[in-house]
């Protein structure tokens, strides 16, 4: 579609349509009560009640621009880092060289190197919750794709999309199923095997739709500039420090606890490190990194500009309304059929929402009781959570991660709906018969 709008244009027409939302849904709220030990919020079961407060003014509405970035400063600024680190890791060859090898060793099996690489993605949303990290490695990501004759569409889809699929899917993602988990008073890692057999299930299914699809639409392979053929030990010391650098942050996720500043901390060390050991002195290191910064600044503002959707909808206090909307009437269905009624709410509810561990903290309270009412496991109701509300961060403008990444990509959204509409029905569709068998053999 011609003259379709930019991903800047998306999200400030979002952001409008949220702010009309909260002259028109009512206003109302649930009773929360705050954990003193975790300091997380919950709500209050049946405690939704209309209020009456002020409207989102013209000024409200403006400054929820700047707060939304103020509010996602640390994923902004995990952009930036992990972006420029790879501008300064590719700026010094051994990214290049290290690919060019890959290339070599692949050539005649691009089938195989990109199920690799979906299935390293795919392991990363699965452990870790990886999205926002792969827009940093965007740019490599599509360089290394169009040597081996894919397009930008492959690319995302073994990459961002990927890391959603082993999100969604997870049976231990810690920003959604251990939440969720534990929100629901469930024992956390429960129902594993289970989730593992359709997480395999969805990632066979997925891949192979890639294949078929990068199979069809092969592109002329770009070669890359590899500068000297033969790697060097610079090249080789940097690329062992990425690896390194992978392996520590995911540890420190699981074991330490670690939050998003010690990402960043550790990609900005690695960065400056690998400049140094390129040769580029400390002048040009410095430099280079900041021409990353550029290069990422356009896919922070995203994500900023993404937030302050949900800050507007919190301001008009319609974000618990929608809520009760969604959720309420589920209580008159069967309970094979309110999980997947479950499933398309959460789905829909992921628009305005755009955060999944926000998402779980906000609904399972009010669920959990729904579902025992109705005779649904609480296993099920934590299903239809992870397959709804996760899997449309492959879709919904909202998310600030996959604008970004299709923005870097230079892949407007209505060519990435066009892509991606065939992969989410399918795994969506996954998703619903994974909750009708789970509901009805009493997982």
């Amino acid at each position: 579609m011609k003259n379709f709008p930019n991903a800047f244009i998306i999200m400030l027409g979002a952001i409008t349509l949220a702010w009309g939302l909260t002259f028109i849904i009512p206003q109302g709220t649930f009773e929360r009560i705050t954990d003193p030990e975790t300091g997380i919020s919950r709500v209050v079961d049946d405690s939704y009640r209309l209020i009456e407060t002020d409207s989102v003014s013209v000024m409200d509405f403006l400054l929820a621009i700047p707060n939304g970035l103020i509010g996602r400063a640390d994923l902004i600024v995990l952009i930036l880092l992990i972006g420029g680190c790879f501008y300064v890791i590719e700026k010094t060859g051994a990214l290049a060289q290290g690919l060019g090898k890959i290339v070599s060793l692949v050539s005649g099996r691009e089938a195989v190197a990109l199920v690799v690489v979906t299935a390293m993605f795919t392991a990363a949303g699965a452990t870790i919750g990886m999205q926002e990290e792969v827009i940093g490695m965007m740019p490599v990501l599509i360089l290394f794709s169009r040597a081996l004759g894919y397009n930008t569409f492959v690319a995302i889809g073994v990459s961002y999309g990927a890391t959603v699929l082993g999100s969604a899917f997870s049976p231990m993602n810690p920003f959604a199923v251990l939440i969720a988990q534990k929100e629901a008073e469930l024992p956390l890692l429960s129902g594993s095997g289970f989730r593992l057999v359709v997480l395999l299930i969805a990632f066979i299914i997925y891949t192979a739709y890639l294949l078929r699809y990068a199979n069809k639409n092969r592109i002329e392979k770009i070669a890359l500039d590899t500068h000297n053929h033969k790697m060097d030990k610079g090249s080789f010391l940097i690329l062992s420090l990425l690896v390194a650098t992978f392996g520590l942050v995911t540890f420190g996720l699981l074991q330490w606890d670690w939050d998003i500043n010690h990402l960043s901390a550790c990609f900005f060390f690695l960065g400056l490190t690998a400049g140094l050991l390129g040769k580029m002195g400390i002048n040009k290191t410095g430099e280079t990194y900041i021409e990353g910064f550029r290069e990422m600044i356009f896919a922070g503002v995203i994500m900023g500009l993404a937030y302050s959707i949900t800050l507007i909808l919190q301001k008009g206090m319609v974000i618990d309304s929608i809520i009760q909307g969604l959720f309420g009437p589920l209580e008159n269905l069967p309970s094979g059929i309110s999980g997947v009624s479950m499933l398309l709410a959460h789905a829909v509810l992921h628009l305005p929402v755009p955060s999944y561990s926000g998402q779980a903290i906000m609904t399972m309270p009010i669920l959990v009781p729904l579902s025992d009412l109705i005779g649904l496991s609480r296993q099920v109701c934590v299903l239809a959570y992870q397959y709804g509300a996760v899997l449309m961060d492959m879709v919904v403008p909202t998310n600030g991660a996959l604008m970004a990444v299709i923005a870097l990509g230079g892949v407007s959204y209505d060519k990435w709906l066009g892509f991606v509409w065939k992969p989410i029905l399918i795994l969506i569709g996954i998703g619903i018969v994974a909750i009708l068998v789970a509901a009805y053999t009493g997982f």
